[in-house]
């Protein structure tokens, strides 16, 4: 196998578009209604090593009298695609079409209103110098437009010429002092430390931090109130000190209104974790996800409900513990930013059920959960992913995908009771691959129990080669998703892709702890790690090996990041006979030693069983139950050559994780080899070191298996 080669069949797998975002307009004819869909999408560029950002516009027609999919006459579209420079934010409105847009452009951001007529607004945001630079990350980044489409909201760092003595750019009675300290929100959302909501009035012009945010609060994800003299938004607690935020959906906040005279009340619960606030089209009612502090730091979230009149809180799905066989699991992911119906009764989300991720919706007068993706006659699912991108005007767009099957975009009407979707195609994928692909349903030995959470089963996801490319007996990777409360869906993977089009088999493992499996699935590993996820993914392997003659038992790698490395590392330590090589990403490797470094301390407690306080104070007991569980212990043990990819300015696994395995390794001679990225962060996101690690990878499991 050649470089050459593998780079090619890279380049094919990861050059997919994917869409980001859709927004859909209504226009009423006299014997028509007309649905423009506007979406954006992103494709990774390997020439230019960056992610080239478009969109794409599609018309579709409906008979005015007839509502939802049955008065679907006609597609129109796509038009051309319109590459998008720069934008880091942007929100239309739905009367005047205004649309606002965030820009970075020499160095400076600039915020653009642009109409029907072309560009009505342009303020340089950065010599305005009312505020520090525009958040776009999911996180805290939001826009959100008043109802009478005069003014916009959004959230940005606090203006370093305004700090006060309490705030980190080191001023204070002693004068400025630039070597200050100054705490941020952790991996992926450095030089955010001091998020401020901003609000532009389009008459005349201005921008005006707004007052009243308590100060022990980090503000994001704010939008207008009705009447737009008041707005809401969440709020993190960031006293005594930040932790990090970034897939941490276990953090102490709360839903806040503030209105513009600088009077801020909390409307949820004390020592609770919420997130997307999302408004009603009639304006009642407000929803948001909420969760507990601390514990796992991603799990099943309950949806609550606000009644804006009654002030009055309820819930509209509980967390599930324990999920039927078919049966809704749980809400495990963000809202998008549309998720209601237009007679505000019902909400649509997409979430992580088992080994799919499906898409729901709730009736608010019922709180009955239906599944609205589309199967085959035979009951098999026709996409084993499906993402909710927007529901407006009761139109949803949707991404759909499957492990042989790209991205495409889909449109769909909201059902009438007990009636089904008639889905159609706006954009299907260039093209489709014939890897045969299957789910696998997992039980744990019995030895294997969890004797506080029995019962528990998991799953994995089978991709193969349809046509071997050398032999019939199979080389099998095992690739283990991080989190560790994460998933592997049946979705498509360009790693997954890339390796199966090369000739190997991929085996995506969810063990107990993944997400899409209940609240019980995802406690059982509290205490657990380095044990229970071990033999889970072991026991997937055998599972997969006797159903599938096909697959060479002698002939098996591990890789993974993150968790999904930790979990590697110990495969080849605790089974040295059985794995012939293996790959980790930023993996965990001794999470006695990580503790102080990691920008989520209190995960490195939970995971080991320990119940985590800001004043937590390291004891010999809890670094030595650390120690006992990390791959570290089994290094001696380990025969199966081992290559690592670092990211050099890691903030959730320092990358001296893995520089003491690769110490460890080279003192006992054991084959191993390197790779540093020295500007990448825990994810290892970026498109040039993306297509670096899958060349990598596989040249070196070609080479050892």
């Amino acid at each position: 196998m050649e470089a050459r080669e593998v780079s090619g069949v890279y380049t094919e797998v990861s050059g997919h578009p994917a869409p980001l975002s859709a927004y859909v307009r209504e226009e009423q004819l006299r014997e028509h209604r007309v649905y423009s869909v506007t979406a954006e999408w992103s494709q990774s560029d390997l020439v230019r090593c960056s992610r080239l950002r478009y969109t794409q516009q599609w018309s579709v027609i409906a008979d005015v009298n007839i509502r939802g999919a049955s008065g679907l006459s006609s597609l129109l579209g796509p038009g051309s695609c319109a590459p998008v420079s720069g934008e880091l934010l942007s929100e239309r409105t739905p009367i005047q079409d205004l649309r606002a847009v965030v820009r970075e452009t020499s160095g400076h951001q600039l915020l653009e209103i642009w109409d029907r007529n072309g560009l009505r607004k342009c303020l340089n945001l950065t010599a305005l110098n009312q505020h520090g630079r525009v958040y776009d990350d999911a996180q805290f980044g939001c826009m959100s437009w008043s109802d009478c489409e005069t003014k916009l909201l959004y959230v940005a760092e606090k203006s370093k010429k305004k700090s006060s003595s309490e705030t980190c750019d080191g001023e204070s009675a002693f004068g400025k002092d630039r070597s200050v300290y100054c705490e941020d929100w952790g991996e992926a959302l450095t030089n955010k430390s001091s998020p401020v909501i901003c609000v532009l009035n389009l008459q005349s012009g201005t921008v005006t931090v707004l007052q009243g945010v308590p100060p022990d609060v980090s503000p994001g994800q704010a939008l207008w109130a009705p009447g737009s003299q008041s707005m809401f938004f969440v709020g993190w607690y960031h006293e005594p000190f930040r932790l990090g935020l970034k897939f941490c959906s276990n953090r102490r906040s709360a839903l806040f209104k503030l209105d513009l005279d600088g009077h801020c009340e909390c409307l949820s619960g004390d020592n609770l974790s919420v997130s997307c606030p999302r408004l009603s089209p009639d304006g009642s009612t407000l929803i948001y996800l909420q969760g507990r502090v601390f514990g796992p730091h991603n799990q099943c979230q309950s949806l609550q409900q606000l009644d804006l009149k009654s002030r009055k809180t309820s819930t509209l799905l509980d967390v599930v513990h324990r999920p039927q066989a078919g049966e809704f699991a749980g809400v495990y992911e963000a809202l998008p930013s549309c998720c209601w119906s237009a007679d505000s009764q019902r909400v649509v989300f997409s979430s992580a059920c088992r080994n799919w991720k499906d898409l729901f919706m709730v009736d608010r007068r019922t709180r009955k959960v239906s599944s609205l993706s589309d199967s085959h006659s035979d009951g098999s699912r026709v996409y084993g992913s499906w993402k909710l991108l927007t529901v407006q005007s009761d139109m949803m767009i949707v991404c759909c995908s499957s492990p042989n099957t790209p991205p495409s975009l889909r449109v769909g009407f909201l059902p009438s009771a007990g009636e089904a979707v008639t889905w159609r195609t706006l954009l299907p994928p260039l093209k489709t691959f014939d890897f045969p692909w299957t789910i696998l349903d997992v039980t744990p030995a019995p030895e294997e129990e969890n004797t506080q959470y029995s019962g528990l089963d998991f799953g994995a996801v089978l991709v193969k080669p349809s046509h071997p490319l050398h032999e019939a007996s199979l080389p099998l990777v095992i690739f283990i998703h991080g989190g560790p409360h994460s998933q592997f869906p049946a979705e498509w993977n360009c790693t997954t892709a890339g390796l199966v089009k090369l000739g190997f088999a991929v085996l995506m493992v969810n063990y107990r702890g993944s997400t899409g499996f209940g609240q019980d699935s995802i406690l059982s590993l509290i205490g657990q790690i380095g044990s229970q996820d071990v033999k889970d993914v072991q026991r997937a392997v055998l599972t997969a090996l006797q159903s599938d003659l096909t697959l060479d038992p002698k002939r098996l790698a591990v890789i993974g990041g993150s968790h999904g490395g930790f979990l590697s590392c110990h495969l080849v330590g605790q089974y040295p006979e059985f794995y012939r090589a293996c790959a980790a990403r930023n993996p965990v490797i001794n999470a006695a030693t990580l503790l102080g470094t990691s920008d989520i301390v209190d995960w490195r407690y939970t995971s080991v069983g320990i119940q985590y306080s800001y004043d937590q104070i390291p004891t010999a007991e809890a670094l030595a139950l650390m120690l006992e569980k990390s791959p570290i212990t089994h290094a001696a043990k380990i025969k199966a050559p081992v290559l690592l990819m670092l990211g050099g300015r890691d903030r959730r696994v320092s990358p001296h994780q893995g520089l003491e395995l690769y110490k460890a390794l080279k003192s006992r001679s054991s084959p191993v080899r390197l790779l540093w990225f020295a500007e990448e962060g825990h994810s290892l996101s970026r498109v040039d070191t993306q297509a670096n690690c899958f060349l990598n990878t596989v040249l070196w499991l070609n080479q050892h298996l």
